[in-house]
């Protein structure tokens, strides 16, 4: 079996437009969430979202890209674009050898909604020529191959809230096993809009909170749902010996995937915890790690019903053990990213690798006694782990996890 390892990241979130800015905002416990901006919240019962902000993708993308590309596309190049300069892999794999592996939970419905308004109010003629190749879910996926030149396999991963650890793991299975030397993965997502938000609080989903630092509130005692989050994040995985040959800069080794589904419920996880419990087992099955050098980046939404279930998967895959697993859920500080989250979230995994500072659960001061594990409330603490993992649970019943560790 190859060994993959990690040779770029690149992130825009609601805390930060690249991964030294999102970084810094992670271990400094800054919140990204804030009053919605994008539209007017008087009859919406949740006002609240972690918005990316002063988002400039000029540098990225040329005007006419711009205006030919859904909001959740131009956040994916940007990121994809930041991740491929830190590798330096451009130029330097053969084309037929680079695969795109890249996910979005909803897709362009930005686009979907300007267009159904075109529609109504002046029939199919305000129906844009663009609209089905902005707003289509696996469009991210094939901008990407298409400005990189990826002649390898361009697949888009929808797992929902999954999405990005699912389309990471993928392609870490197709380079271990020799489909490909390297890829770009990810999940991208932009939808706080009106029917978004109107949706998830219709199903019992978000947050109704109005103040900032009592809305994401992932294994506290007061969690009332999540806040919806937008943004990007990319990693670049690469074959070991082909990174070593070139002298790429290696921040980590991913060592691990593993994938279940609940077939529990639409919106639910299994509150027995099972399969999530099984899916962490099996990203770790063969790995060399011991639970006192171990962060987990939790999925922890801050839904009631998610992180009781994510404190019983950890204990049923861990046993006793649970108890000294270091564990955080940063989307206390970046809200919900949806299909973008894991992604996201493994780049916290890989730095937190990297540095040896395991970012925050920022605004838990009243934890859950249900949720009695340690999960590093409030402040970044500095614990070099020899080995992380992130979890992600999807609506469906999806649920995977993906491992990385230090390279020996």
């Amino acid at each position: 079996m190859r060994r993959v390892v990690v040779t770029g990241l690149g992130a825009v979130t609601p805390i930060g437009n690249n991964v030294p800015d999102y970084w810094n905002g992670l271990v400094n416990g800054v919140n990204g969430i804030a009053p919605i901006t994008r539209f007017d919240t008087t009859d919406f019962k949740s006002t609240l979202a972690a918005e990316v902000k002063n988002f400039d993708p000029s540098a990225v993308l040329d005007k006419g890209t711009a205006r030919k590309t859904d909001l959740y596309t131009q956040y994916a190049l940007v990121s994809a674009d930041e991740a491929m300069k830190d590798s330096g892999l451009e130029g330097n794999i053969a084309e037929e050898e680079l695969g795109v592996y890249f996910g979005s939970g909803v897709g362009g419905i930005e686009t979907t909604l300007e267009n159904y308004a075109g529609l109504l109010a002046g029939g199919p003629k305000k129906v844009s020529p663009q609209f089905v190749p902005k707003m289509i879910i696996n469009i991210a996926a094939g901008q990407i191959a298409i400005r990189f030149h990826a002649h390898g396999n361009a697949m888009c991963m929808s797992t929902a809230c999954a999405t990005g650890t699912t389309a990471i793991g993928e392609a870490y299975r197709a380079i271990k096993d020799g489909y490909l030397t390297a890829a770009i993965c990810g999940g991208s997502e932009s939808s706080v809009n009106p029917l978004c938000v109107a949706g998830f609080i219709n199903c019992m989903a978000l947050s109704q909170a109005t103040d900032p630092d009592a809305a994401s509130l992932p294994f506290d005692s007061r969690r009332a749902g999540f806040v919806l989050g937008e943004g990007a994040a990319t990693l670049i995985l690469e074959e070991y010996e082909h990174a070593v040959a070139r002298g790429a800069k290696i921040y980590a080794e991913m060592c691990g995937y593993g994938a279940t589904c609940d077939a529990h419920h639409v919106t639910a996880p299994d509150p027995e915890a099972t399969y999530t419990a099984k899916a962490i087992e099996k990203a770790l099955a063969g790995v060399d790690y011991s639970t006192g050098s171990l962060y987990i980046n939790a999925h922890g939404t801050g839904t009631s019903l998610n992180d009781t279930t994510e404190t019983k998967a950890f204990k049923l895959a861990f046993g006793d053990g649970a108890k000294e697993v270091k564990i955080s859920s940063t989307k206390s500080m970046t809200g919900h990213m949806l299909g973008a989250a894991g992604a996201a979230e493994a780049i916290a995994c890989i730095k937190a690798l990297e540095t040896g500072i395991l970012p925050p659960t920022i605004n838990l001061t009243s934890p859950d006694p249900v949720c009695d594990l340690d999960y590093v409330p409030c402040k970044a603490q500095n614990v070099q782990v020899d080995t992380a993992i992130s979890t992600s649970l999807g609506f469906g019943g999806h649920n995977a996890c993906i491992a990385f560790r230090r390279v020996k």
